[in-house]
């Protein structure tokens, strides 16, 4: 170990390259296609590419695998010792890395543990040429995935990586299918026996089965991120990752990195590689809420992956394929932001292949018995007796209410009168205040200043005071106000501006 001469033997083959200096990276593509003593791969054993890390302090072994590796389809990073793969740990993800145990510096122990402590779901072989079975069951008790003694062919590698692929494929399943079991979860939502809603169940079974880019239209706290997960779930892409996005919450100048994913040093503060949105749903279904809210040249960069289905990781040049169905929601109204200018035409087409329109709760009160049952059961995690049903009474007051929040803000109301009602039956005074006091016979009066408010006055007033409500919870308010968290940052931060106006005023008078 520690060879540091640029000859030497790997698995009985001598050859005659540079050392590399920290770590080198290559990939599956425009590799260098020097031989490495003949050895030969196995082609009827490829699997998917993966992000692979290779650390030893043998400088022949580093260099075929610098070369094998990608002649294996794998894009491969070569550090020479623990302290290189350490620092490339903190800028990348990898799929699988293969770890020498004896290094100078930082042990291959040390590496296995730090590699599992940021990034779990990376598949660890351990390669060693002092191994028995005492070192293989002290790989175990530090979560590596294999076992390699040295020497070994690169057939037995080849064979690992294959193992580490399918244990990514496992856990993108098993991901997949804690996503399903939140759509499960979350399907309660989107009980209703109205008509409005039997269309809604109809459109999603007869779309579900294509790939067909989706628009789902509804006021917040329709459902329809559950539409998105419910159309993922009837799909094809069912066992493949289910991943949300709010476009309004993401800050425009990272919303490009956020997406596709950039390299170290793509631009300031960039200072380790990120895996995008696009390439995490690889496979999946990548829901996108709040679209509206994207800026004309984040609109150009979706069409042209809608058209391509390719995407470029900022700081990179070359394009990369991914393989993913695009969901799109939105409250607001796109086809007026197309006549306005501020939605391109050509995008709104792409994203509007098969629209799916969610009915407000206030429209489709006839399901609020159902839905309320529904909710009910899912607040208190189990079954509800049929002593324990929410009262005529209760049903009266929430059927009163015009539910601005829709059923998002039912099921905070539901959530809340169970926690107030304890183990006792829900009554009308355990519902929050607001639906307490709306039920017939019951008047609510609002205080009004003395002095004239402008129209601009009353809307800081009420956003402050949800705002308050909420404990300066932006997101919470939002939701309840019925507008994105973008523009709930905007009005906040313009408030905050005016305040310091106004006290710079105030100082500057004194």
């Amino acid at each position: 170990m520690g060879n540091s001469d640029k000859s030497g033997a790997a698995d009985g083959v001598t050859v005659d390259l540079d050392e590399p200096q920290g770590c080198y990276q290559g990939v599956g593509k425009g590799v260098d296609s020097r031989d490495a003593g003949g050895l030969q791969v196995d082609r009827s054993t490829a699997v998917a590419p993966l992000r692979v890390l290779f650390v030893d302090d043998e400088t022949p072994i580093r260099e075929v695998m610098r070369i094998e590796l990608p002649r294996m389809g794998h894009e491969v990073t070569v550090c020479e010792d623990g302290e290189a793969a350490v620092a490339v740990l903190g800028e990348q993800h990898f799929d699988a890395a293969i770890v020498d145990l004896k290094m100078p510096g930082i042990s291959g122990w040390e590496v296995t543990d730090h590699i599992k402590q940021v990034s779990p779901e990376t598949f660890v072989i351990i390669h060693t040429g002092h191994g028995d079975m005492q070192q293989a069951i002290k790989a175990v008790r530090h979560h590596a995935n294999d076992f390699l003694n040295k020497p070994c062919k690169l057939l037995d590698i080849q064979q690992a990586l294959a193992r580490a692929a399918d244990w990514r494929q496992q856990t993108r399943k098993t991901q997949a299918l804690e996503t399903r079991l939140k759509a499960i979860e979350g399907s309660t939502e989107l009980v209703g026996q109205t008509a409005a809603m039997q269309q809604v169940a109809t459109l999603i079974e007869r779309v579900a089965p294509t790939d067909s880019s989706v628009l789902v239209l509804g006021e917040t706290g329709t459902g329809k991120e559950l539409v998105a997960r419910r159309v993922h779930e009837l799909s094809a892409r069912r066992e493949m990752p289910f991943v949300p996005v709010n476009c309004g919450a993401l800050p425009e100048h990272l919303v490009e990195s956020e997406f596709f994913g950039h390299r170290k040093g793509a631009f300031t503060g960039a200072d380790r590689s990120r895996t995008g949105l696009f390439e995490v749903a690889h496979g999946g279904t990548l829901f996108l809420d709040e679209l509206g809210e994207l800026d004309r040249s984040m609109q150009v960069k979706l069409l042209r992956f809608l058209e391509s289905g390719e995407i470029r990781r900022v700081g990179e040049n070359d394009p990369l394929h991914v393989d993913v169905r695009i969901v799109c929601a939105t409250n607001g109204d796109l086809s007026e932001m197309v006549g306005t200018g501020e939605f391109r035409e050509d995008l709104y087409f792409r994203v509007n292949t098969f629209e799916i329109p969610l009915p407000p709760l206030r429209d489709r009160k006839p399901d609020l018995p159902l839905l309320a049952a529904a909710l009910l059961a899912r607040a208190r995690k189990r079954p509800v007796d049929d002593d324990e049903q929410l009262s005529a009474e209760v049903l009266t007051g929430l059927a009163a209410h015009d539910w601005p929040g829709n059923v998002r803000e039912l099921a905070n109301a539901i959530e809340h009168a169970v926690i107030m009602a304890g183990d006792r039956t829900i009554a009308v005074e355990h519902l929050p205040v607001h639906l307490s006091t709306s039920r017939p016979g019951v008047v609510t009066t609002v205080a009004l200043p003395d002095q004239a408010m402008t129209l601009r006055e009353v809307e800081q007033q009420i956003v402050l005071s949800v705002l308050e409500k909420h404990d300066g919870d932006k997101r919470k308010a939002a939701e309840e106000l019925g507008i994105a968290l973008k523009t709930m940052y905007n009005k906040v931060n313009q408030y905050n501006a005016e305040l310091t106006d106004e006290l710079t005023e105030i100082v500057a008078n004194d």
